[in-house]
């Protein structure tokens, strides 16, 4: 029974509550890159779109279709994406994806707030879910700056 527990554990208030209040949250009209991503093993989708000027995230819209963990870190992400670089965005995911996977310390300002998703490291296919969010950024991000180049 002590699996059932430490998954309860894992489903923290804080990150109830986060998933309850994702920031954008929905679609945009028109917008310069959209890409939908899907994580296979659990069935989760983050769907972005977004605008870019001079390198950095102007407007930002998404739509979680995710667990718990994964909506959390789509809240935590959009709590600070507007105005960010690329750099900064795939800083995040690769700091993220450390967390996850190699006991790294979570992403830092501006990103801050993902040690809440720490006990999920013994969660391995949870990972993809929470990845979900900053990978597919980055990707629209991609997207946004090749169409402009165009």
């Amino acid at each position: 029974m002590s699996g059932d527990s430490d998954l309860i554990k894992l489903y923290s208030q804080r990150i109830l509550a986060l998933a309850a209040d994702i920031p954008h949250h929905g679609r945009l009209d028109a917008p310069q890159a959209s890409l939908r991503k899907r994580a296979p093993l659990c069935g989760s989708t983050v769907t972005v779109d977004l605008d870019i000027a001079d390198g950095r995230i102007t407007r930002f819209a998404q739509d979680v279709k995710a667990c718990a963990l994964g909506q959390a870190a789509a809240a935590l992400m959009g709590a600070a994406i507007i105005g960010r670089s690329r750099d900064e965005v795939a800083c995040a995911r690769d700091a993220l994806r450390a967390m996850l996977t190699e006991g790294g310390t979570p992403p830092g300002a501006p990103f801050a707030g993902y040690e809440v998703l720490t006990p999920a490291r013994d969660y391995r296919n949870r990972h993809a879910s929470i990845m979900l969010s900053l990978d597919t950024t980055v990707e629209a991000m991609d997207a946004a700056a090749q169409a402009q180049s165009a």
